[in-house]
């Protein structure tokens, strides 16, 4: 079983210019234990809009790898956003789903993936035909890369166990984590070659 921060921790090594949006909750706290950066868009009170805020920055930033780490149950709370991501295709957005199966913000209530959803199989027959699902570190390893190389739109829900992690001080100063990711995602993409 992966544990999500050290998931998320391997997926953020390679990320090199890439904008991450995160989804509320614990994927902010996520994010920001590997490391606050400018490129980060933390997320909170929008509880299914974290792909759909990825999405317009991915179409008005096409030369950048634009990533979303978000939960199950937020993705399910917007699964409409799926389809438009499916019907548009852009090829520089990458969603990556953190599935413990329970909401885990609101006291562990199980989400529907605890039933037998299937976010692959939901992407899939919305149009997001790179779709996979990493249950280990194996998959996790080979996965790392189609993050940020293929071309998407690129779904991965990394199965995670259902463990709290302690919270990690994230900017929660919503007018300066906008003004600091507008003004960092409008700098020149250096060539990390």
């Amino acid at each position: 079983m992966l544990y999500r921060r050290d998931a998320v921790q391997k997926i953020l090594e390679k990320r090199e210019n890439s904008a991450v949006v995160t989804g509320i909750g614990n994927a902010s706290h996520d994010v920001a234990s590997a490391g606050d950066h400018p490129l980060n868009m933390y997320l909170f009170g929008v509880m299914g809009g974290a792909v759909m805020t990825a999405f317009g920055i991915a179409l008005a930033q096409p030369e950048r790898r634009v990533v979303v780490i978000t939960g199950d149950g937020e993705v399910l709370a917007g699964v409409g956003s799926l389809a438009t991501v499916g019907v548009e295709r852009p090829s520089n957005l990458s969603i990556i789903v953190l599935d413990n199966q329970v909401y885990g913000a609101t006291g562990g209530q199980l989400t529907h993936t605890a039933a037998g959803v299937d976010l692959v199989g939901i992407a899939r027959a919305s149009g997001i035909r790179n779709s996979v699902l990493i249950q280990d570190q194996r998959d996790l390893e080979h996965a790392i890369p189609e993050v940020y190389e293929t071309p998407g739109p690129y779904l991965a829900v990394v199965k995670v166990a259902s463990q709290l992690a302690p919270r990690v001080d994230v900017p929660k100063d919503g007018t300066f984590t906008a003004r600091r990711f507008r003004s960092a995602i409008n700098q020149p993409i250096k060539d990390n070659g």
